[in-house]
């Protein structure tokens, strides 16, 4: 019974494992995790779950899973912080149902992250599950005690912090335990049989309930069921396992204890009879079952006949303990114990050193596999695979290489191995290559204020450089620009001083180093001198205003120093130095009298000089002027007169003095004084006649002032004017009048003065007198008929006149009514009033005139009416109450004692209307633009009298007599363009405004116009200008565009260096610009393009300097030879575009190893056609190309058509008898190992002298031509290095031919050298005959 459960148990865990087995191969699937900031790390198996019920059974299973990610939040990570990484990962587990679950993992980060852990099935972790920190091992651990299959799950641990979060997810897997599988039935089954008041079992039935549980619980599970006959149930439980056992399984060959060595492999092998083949078989190692599908190739069950085997493959400790094989109820057990033998290194550690650029190698043999890590770190950070370190690990698992590619400085340090406890440490040490300058600081030479540029280039860019002048530091001076790319640098000195002449040097230094490499040069200043240009000029401004003194020197890079009346201007109100290229400048913001003087420009070589005065136009000011026009200067006659006027100006002004219009002079009465601010006329006993209109007149070459005033003189008046009229003559009267004087004497008339005599008498006597406002006066004390004489005077506050005498009348003669008045006249004419005024009539019939009778009447009307009332006693009348618009006629009529004589004529008919004034003279005409056929002109409107309604313009050619109208009806504005001129004829203008009230007076220009537009003389736009230098590519256009003013139009010439284009070009003219094109330039389009401009007032042109380039030709012929071991020297012919360029056209030379397809840089900017390539190794083959190069590009390579193939040394024959080799010393005498060699060049080549030479320490050498030491030459260029000298002599001419001489010389002795140079011509045939049989006999060079 007991043996019928077993084989049910049996067959049932059968059938799950196949069915397990199908789901798992069914669902299984891979899952892939990534995010948006890293990539996925490991791609592992996901997880599926399979639910089966067997026998009222529901089990859960996982399949393995193992996976991370990591998502970056942050988009910049500060320096020292990082995302959180597992720096110790979770491993799946798997284990029975009951027993404990612990995974453990360690968490790096900064800052330190939060942990959390979660299930991928969403469920909350269980009671029974517990996280901690271990903080001995600095580990994550949680730990899940007595597993249920509800457990079984995939596990997350998630770390996060503010940059991201890592998650690990790991599953666990929870086996069947069928014993507590049973234990829990019979649990479930005993409480419900005591719900039940169940029985106790029989015997047959409780022998079953045990036949599936452990022995140590047979006692607890008979209690439960309330079976008493313990020990007699155990006796027969043991009677019929014997009997089950005996039946199904039979041990022919029991397990064995194995004892063997880490990483071999183990076999457990036994030899069972079994009664049923298809018994289920389980391997377990202590309690764990072995999950032999799923370990990965670790455990592998065999069989073989009855033979049942376990094969166990690289053991280790982990697999040490207990295996135990149940077929059935029978269990078979063996240990397997693992001898570990120590983990150690099976090399030695000694300190590697490696040359730079070199790749260095590690390898490190352990003495058994390990599963541990092993970490490579430097200087204590761990080395990850990349491009420069490459970790590989050997096939038998034991040796672990590291190697780092293109070691550099930075790599120098201690590298530590570690595995497990095992740490090794190997120091690295890294030998610096020595540092070579490709090209050496070269002598410069340049003038004061100019640019210096001195550079080199050294063999390495990883360099430490320090600039030294005069073996003084620099490098931290601000005087200094110093620049730095790749393997080059270099200094600039911007203008340059006296003080900047001097050696200059670089001092190389590279990490890990003591040596220093140095080069230097020598830096020439040559002092600047300039003359002037153009020059200052004496200068004259007015007070207050802006000013400039200019001097133009030949060279903008001279300074200069202005002085004031021989002081150096340092501090100076107002002024400012300016200075632009070679334009200096003394700029006054506002000329005082301070600033008036002799200035002075000095510069080196140059020196200028001019005068600053003040010039002021003459000015009275105005509060001056006012006083003068209020009032006239009054003065007593017989006084004197003195008239101060105050004045301004610089320089002095000429004063003029005018009386009336006419200048003043100077006598005994009449006195001019001048001082510096004012003038003084001073007038002694002044008389009458003195009175009028004065006038000061200052003149200066800076403008004009007029003041005028008036002067009084006061006196005693003039007589009454002119001869008395007697208006009546009766015997009751004698009336008569006079005029009054033609001067009062400056004082206003008061009265005059009547006297009469008797005929015949000589005594006056006084009749009477009458007011000032009247001259006429009536004596009616006279006698009928008698004869009388009067005379009147005037009389003012200052006297009384001079008599005017009358001729003798007689009173009483007969009286007629008086003749007719003369023809009325009329004036001020208004819409409402009107003037009249008459003559008196011609005779008076006798008696004065009583006075007129005025009458008016509308035109066409006859009917008179009398305008006054009483006899209007004056000749004038103004009549009023006049109707607008209306025509007036009028007549007079005199009245005298006798009566009213006969009516006057009568006035013409005038219309009653407000006058209308004509205007005045035109002002300001003149013009304003011209052209080849028209005449502009403007003008101002008058100020006198009424607003024009238009201007009547008149022209009138040079040769013509008679003014002719511009136009037919008068012009409305101020301007007007006179049209349809005759060009270049000169002609004249005037102008009349004109108005309801007339035409005004006629104003002209002074002098005639031509028609022609404005003389300008030609000038470019500086908008439109080009630059001064073009580069042009050939084949691309060449395309000059200028822009200009000019009137007449200039006459434009192209030139080429100086002669007329008459060639490919299209040129294009108008008359404010002109275009030069060429469609496809070519290289001998380069040259200097001028254009000229030139018209009647003047000519200007502009320089373009072209430059048409392009890629340069390749050189040819090249020529290796092997001149010295390890060196060779490469020759070849120039390129024909090399004397051509001025864009910096040189050669690069390149080299290539046989072995390699990449070609290496051998030198830069070489100018010679000569080179020697150092530093080659022995027996290696090697191409050499040569290429020309400019600003442009590169031409076509020139390569050697052979490898040449570097000579080894000689092998010594291991059977001869060498004697033992002694170390000479050291120090060597310099000695030449191959000496120089004539040279003959073509006049314009380069020429290259080489030689070889051995000598230690390093001989100085110095070269010669002749007896000139030519070393510090800029002429030349040498170098010595590797035990060659060279010698380069640029563009050979017929003064470089002659004796060269090397001399090299260190403490123990000297060397000398010499060869000639020929110079020839191409032309010079026997030369080179003769040059070409000397190079075949001796050793020529050509």
């Amino acid at each position: 019974m007991a043996g019928e459960l077993l084989q049910a148990t049996g067959g049932r865990m059968e059938k799950l494992k196949q069915q397990l087995r199908q789901v798992s191969e069914t669902h299984t699937s891979s899952s892939f995790t990534s995010s948006s900031s890293t990539k996925l790390r490991k791609i592992s198996q996901g997880s599926s779950k399979t639910m089966e019920e067997h026998s009222g059974v529901q089990r859960k299973t996982s399949a393995v899973v193992e996976s991370f990610s990591q998502v970056q939040k942050s988009p910049q990570i500060p320096e020292g912080e990082s995302v959180p990484d597992f720096e110790e990962k979770l491993r799946p587990i798997t284990a029975q149902e009951g027993d404990n679950a612990v995974f453990k993992a360690k968490v790096t980060g900064n800052p330190p992250p939060s942990v959390r852990w979660e299930r991928a099935s969403g469920l909350p972790l269980s009671e029974a599950t517990k996280s901690f920190y271990d903080n001995i091992n600095n580990q994550l651990i949680l730990k899940i005690k007595n597993l249920a299959m509800e457990d079984a799950d995939v596990y997350k641990c998630i770390a996060y912090n503010q940059h991201g979060e890592a998650t690990y997810s790991v599953s666990l897997f929870v086996t069947e335990n069928l014993a507590l599988d049973l234990k829990k039935k019979l649990k479930k089954r005993s409480t419900e049989k005591r719900r039940e008041e169940r029985k106790p079992p029989t015997e047959e039935e409780m022998l079953k309930i045990l036949a599936g549980a452990d022995k140590k619980d047979y006692e607890r599970i008979c209690a439960e069921y309330g079976f008493t006959d313990f020990r007699g149930i155990l006796k027969k439980l043991k009677e019929m396992k014997k009997k089950v056992e005996v039946e199904m399984v039979r041990v022919l060959k029991p397990l064995e204890d194995i004892t063997a060595k880490a990483d071999t492999n183990v076999v457990f092998d036994t030899i069972l009879e079994l009664k049923d083949p298809n018994i289920r078989m389980h391997w377990f190692l202590g309690t764990e079952l072995l999950r032999i599908q799923y370990s990965l190739g670790k455990y592998e069950v065999k069989q073989m006949g009855t033979k049942h085997m376990l094969c166990i493959s690289s053991v280790g400790l982990s697999d040490m303990g207990t295996y135990t094989l149940q077929v059935g109820d029978k269990r078979l057990s063996a240990r397997l114990n693992v001898i570990d033998e120590p983990l150690k290194f099976l090399c030695d550690f000694k300190p590697k050193k490696v040359t730079e650029r070199q790749t260095a190698v590690f390898e490190i043999r352990l003495s058994k596999k390990t599963d541990a890590p092993l970490i490579w770190k430097v200087n204590g950070k761990e080395v990850k695979r990349d491009e420069k370190f490459n970790i590989s690990l050997s096939e038998d698992g034991l040796t672990y290489t590291l190697k780092i590619k293109d070691v550099k400085v930075s790599d120098t340090g201690d590298y530590t191995i570690s595995t497990g406890d095992l740490t090794a440490t190997v120091p690295l040490f890294i030998e610096r290559i020595p540092i070579k300058f490709i090209s050496h600081l070269k002598n410069v030479r340049v003038q004061e204020r100019g640019k210096a540029h001195l550079e080199c280039e050294m063999s390495s860019k990883d360099v430490h450089i320090r600039w030294l002048k005069d073996g003084c530091d620099i490098t931290a001076s601000l005087r200094y620009i110093f620049m730095r790319e790749g393997k080059k640098a270099e200094v600039i000195i911007e203008d340059c001083e006296l003080t900047d002449e001097g050696e200059y040097s670089v001092v190389c230094t590279q990490d890990n180093d003591e040596h220093k490499y140095v080069t230097a040069a020598n830096l020439i200043v040559d002092e600047r001198f300039a003359t002037v240009k153009s020059g200052m000029s004496d200068t004259q401004c007015p007070t207050g205003s802006a000013a400039e003194l200019c001097v133009v020197l030949d060279d903008e890079k001279v300074e200069g120093v202005w002085l004031k009346d021989g002081v150096e201007i340092s501090e100076l109100s107002g002024v400012q130095v300016f200075k632009q290229g070679a334009l200096h400048k003394l700029i006054f913001s506002g000329v005082a009298d301070a600033h008036e003087g002799k200035y002075t420009f000095r510069a080196k070589g140059a020196e200028s000089e001019a005068v600053l005065t003040i010039a002021d136009p003459p000015e009275i000011e105005s509060s001056v002027l006012d006083l003068l026009g209020a009032q006239p200067v009054t003065v007593k006659a017989g006084q004197s007169a003195t008239i101060k006027i105050p004045f301004k100006g610089k320089p002095l002004p000429k004063v003029t003095w005018y009386k009336d219009g006419v200048e003043v002079a100077e006598d005994e009465r009449t006195k001019v004084e001048r001082a510096a601010d004012s003038t003084t006329l001073v007038l002694s006993r002044c008389v009458r006649e003195d009175s009028g209109a004065v006038m000061l007149r200052l003149k200066s070459d800076c403008g004009t002032a007029v003041a005028t005033l008036q002067l009084n003189v006061i006196d005693h008046p003039k007589p009454p004017q002119g001869k008395a009229e007697f208006l009546e003559l009766s015997g009751r009267c004698i009336k008569m009048k006079w005029k009054a004087p033609r001067d009062n004497g400056g004082k206003q008339v008061t009265k005059f003065v009547i006297e009469r005599r008797t005929a015949g008498k000589k005594s006056w006597s006084r009749v009477g007198e009458v007011e000032s406002s009247t001259t006429i006066f009536s004596d009616d004390k006279v006698d009928e008929g008698q004869a009388y004489q009067y005379r009147i005077r005037a009389v003012n506050a200052e006297g009384m006149s001079e008599p005017l005498e009358t001729e003798e009348v007689r009173a009483g003669e007969p009286i007629e009514p008086p003749g007719p008045a003369s023809q009325p006249q009329v004036s001020n004419v208004t819409k409402s009033t009107m003037t009249v005024s008459w003559m008196p009539p011609a005779q008076d019939g006798g008696a004065p005139i009583l006075g007129y009778i005025l009458e008016r009447r509308k035109r066409s009307s006859n009917m008179w009416l009398q305008v006054n009332k009483e006899l209007l006693p004056e000749t004038k009348l103004m009549v009023d109450g006049l109707v607008d618009g209306m025509e007036y006629e009028f007549r007079v009529t005199s009245v005298n004692r006798a009566g009213a004589g006969s009516p006057s004529a009568i006035s013409n008919a005038i219309l009653a209307k407000d006058p209308i004034r004509a205007p005045g003279l035109v002002r300001n005409l003149c013009v304003s633009d011209s052209t080849n056929s028209s005449i502009s002109l403007r003008w101002t409107a008058p100020e006198q009298g009424d607003e024009p309604s238009g201007y009547i313009l008149e022209v009138c050619s040079e040769d013509a007599k008679e003014w002719i109208k511009t136009t037919k009806i008068p012009i409305t504005g101020t301007a007007f363009t006179v049209g349809g001129l005759q060009e270049r004829m000169r002609y004249h203008f005037r102008i009349r405004a004109v108005n309801e009230g007339g035409v005004g007076e006629t104003s002209e220009l002074m002098e005639g116009v031509m028609a022609i537009p404005p003389p300008v003389a030609p000038r470019f736009d500086l908008q439109g200008k080009l630059q001064n230098q073009i580069v042009v590519r050939a084949g691309t256009a060449l395309h000059l565009h200028l822009s200009f003013t000019a009137s007449p139009p200039p006459l434009v010439t192209w030139l080429k260096d100086g002669i007329v284009t008459a060639g490919r070009e299209i040129i294009t003219k108008s008359n404010n610009h002109s275009q030069f094109l060429i469609s496809s330039c070519q290289r001998s389009d380069s040259g200097v393009y001028r254009i000229n401009l030139n018209n009647d007032y003047g000519e200007a042109h502009y320089n373009v300097n072209v430059r048409v380039t392009d890629f340069p030709r390749p050189p040819k012929n090249l020529r290796l030879e092997e001149e010295v071991p390890g060196t060779v020297t490469l020759q070849w012919d120039h390129t024909p575009d090399l004397a051509d360029e001025d864009g910096g056209a040189h050669y690069v030379i390149l080299k290539r190893d046989t072995s390699t397809s990449s070609w290496f840089t051998v030198a830069e900017r070489v100018f010679s056609s000569k080179y020697t390539v150092t530093g080659l190794l022995p027996g290696r083959r090697y191409y050499f190309r040569v290429i020309a190069q400019n600003s442009i590009g590169d031409s076509e390579p020139l390569d050697s058509k052979e490898p040449l193939i570097i000579a080894k040394e000689k092998e010594c024959f291991s059977g001869l008898q060498l004697k033992k080799y002694i170390s000479p010393s050291r120090q060597v005498k310099p000695t030449f190992l191959l000496p120089l060699k004539d040279h003959a060049v073509f006049r314009g080549h380069d020429c290259t002298m080489s030689c070889a030479y051995q000598g230690m320490p390093t001989p100085q050498a110095c070269w010669y031509k002749g007896d000139s030491n030519i070393s510090d030459s800029p002429r030349f260029w040498h170098s010595t290095a590797n035990g060659v000298c060279t010698l380069v002599i640029p563009t050979c001419g017929a003064k470089d031919g002659g004796e060269y001489t090397l001399v090299l010389e260190n403490p123990l002795g000297m060397a000398k050298c010499s060869c000639n140079l020929v110079i020839f011509d191409k032309d010079d045939k026997v030369l080179l005959d003769s040059l070409a049989n000397q190079a075949n006999k001796e050793k020529l060079i050509l």
